[in-house]
């Protein structure tokens, strides 16, 4: 057979097509030279792919050079194959290659043909909803006959629930159990940093899984004991459970561990013997065969300078103490909290991100390339595939439109509902005006003020657009607002 060439992020077995094809891995220091990445993620991605080979042992040949290039000149004159890349720059290297076959892309449930038929036929409107509605029937997931199982296709009502108070009773996810493979990537980290090699946030213990049989046993924990009480709480937050009762799979996914359709159908069967609720298991399956699908289609659909719109005109730059992951700086409990939860874990859950991160940003108007590059680089799970479209469409609003109907930006009372964040904390979610002001409050209205031109047309936000022409302190509030600038709050 011919030698399956298998990226850092291709390192499951449903990337191979036999149990014994031979394989080639690479180990490129270059990648890390390029960017500041979180510690973690440095970590996890190495650990997966050393432990990797070592699992393949002599059925793979296993090279750690500098680069890309430096490798596959020890390899020249063998041919190679190799599954689709997961970014552009790395498909346009795999197609520069002599001696090196592109197979269709693997680890993903939809076809890129029948996407690309499906967004077509939309003529401009793409929805998530529409295009997961389709893909349960492709599938036939969650499906009685022709009829989504239930009666109804999407729960979401069912599932937007404030936390409880005592939090959320569920076990803890298993954790991985660190080897000598993880001690010799952190000794290795450590001297790449003393050779000038910089990272973000804190090294800490491996959170995520770095072998299938680490992922699988994640998964299988989570059906059996998480995922009945994941769906009504999957927008909660609070500040002292960041794992809640989420699967924590997202990044063991996006390394090539686990096949999202595995996952699926493990959650549907759950269902169907009773052991989970329909509106948990909708939910997990609508993260999977719908929101993740449809970001890795949209990432390739879109045109390659997709990731540089900006039709809110955010040109501020993201600062320093962002960036830096210094949430010691920043008095807001929740937005200290979450960036504190990036800063040591590499992850926190899709709420925290969208709405306490990507909603500040957005208010302050930050550069979203600089959002898509920050998001990848701090996040265990973050790829270019997965932020583009999160950050620029969904996140940021910077595409106008074409993937979302309306900006995820929110006040104080949205983060007070569905947390226990403003407890405590220094800035009054109800105040927009003051020495208490909520900055997310007052951000809330300063955003809206500066882009109503651009949104006074949305349908969906026609009562802010209508409640902000009836606020008397508005100039005020805008006053305060470019005061504070992009001081830490």
């Amino acid at each position: 057979m011919i030698r399956r060439w298998l990226f850092a992020d291709q390192l499951g077995p449903h990337f191979l097509d036999a149990p014994r094809q031979p394989v080639l891995l690479i180990e490129s220091k270059a990648v890390f030279r390029r960017r500041a990445f979180h510690r973690q993620k440095a970590h996890l991605v190495l650990s997966a792919l050393r432990h990797r080979a070592a699992e393949l042992g002599d059925q793979a040949i296993f090279l750690r050079t500098d680069t890309y290039g430096e490798a596959l000149r020890k390899v020249s004159g063998e041919p190679l194959d190799v599954c689709h890349p997961t970014s552009r720059r790395a498909r346009e290297f795999v197609q520069s290659l002599d001696g090196v076959t592109m197979l269709p892309p693997r680890g993903f449930a939809t076809p890129p043909a029948e996407f690309v038929a499906w967004a077509d036929e939309r003529h401009g409107r793409l929805r998530m909803e529409d295009f997961y509605r389709d893909a349960r029937r492709r599938h036939d997931v969650l499906m009685d006959g022709d009829a989504p199982a239930g009666g109804k296709w999407n729960l979401d009502t069912e599932n937007r629930q404030p936390p409880p108070a005592s939090g959320v009773e569920v076990p803890d996810p298993p954790m991985p159990v660190e080897d000598e493979i993880d001690e010799g990537v952190r000794a290795d980290l450590d001297r790449w940093e003393r050779e000038g090699i910089r990272f973000v946030g804190n090294d800490g213990p491996r959170v995520f899984p770095a072998t299938r049989r680490e992922a699988l046993a994640r998964l299988r924990h989570f059906v059996a004991h998480r995922l009945p009480a994941f769906g009504p709480y999957e927008d909660a937050m609070l500040s002292g459970d960041p794992w809640m009762a989420h699967s924590l799979l997202s990044a063991p996914m996006n390394l090539g561990l686990i096949d999202p359709l595995d996952a699926v159908h493990r959650a549907e069967a759950a269902y169907r013997s009773g052991a989970a609720p329909l509106s948990s298991v909708e939910g997990f399956v609508r993260q999977l065969i719908g929101w993740r699908d449809y970001i890795w289609h949209l990432y390739w659909y879109f045109d390659a300078d997709y990731g540089g719109a900006n039709g809110l005109r955010a040109t501020r730059r993201v600062p320093a103490w962002f960036s830096a992951l210094d949430a010691d700086a920043v008095e807001a409990h929740c937005l200290s909290d979450v960036l504190a939860g990036v800063r040591d874990r590499g992850w926190v859950h899709h709420i925290p991100r969208l709405m306490v991160l990507g909603n500040y940003a957005l208010q302050r108007g930050w550069r979203p390339a600089d959002l898509v590059d920050w998001f990848h680089r701090s996040f265990v799970d973050g790829y270019e595939w997965v932020m583009t479209a999160n950050v620029v469409g969904m996140s940021q609003y910077a595409d106008l439109g074409a993937m979302t109907t309306k900006p995820y930006a929110a006040g104080g009372a949205y983060i007070n509902r569905m947390s226990d964040y403003c407890r405590g904390c220094r800035y009054d979610p109800r105040s927009r005006l003051g020495v208490n002001a909520c900055p997310y409050t007052a951000g809330y209205w300063a955003f809206l003020d500066r882009n109503r031109g651009r949104l006074r047309g949305n349908a969906r936000l026609g009562q802010a657009m209508r409640q902000l022409d009836r606020i008397d302190d508005l100039p005020a509030v805008r006053a305060q607002e470019r005061s504070r600038g992009d001081e830490a709050p």
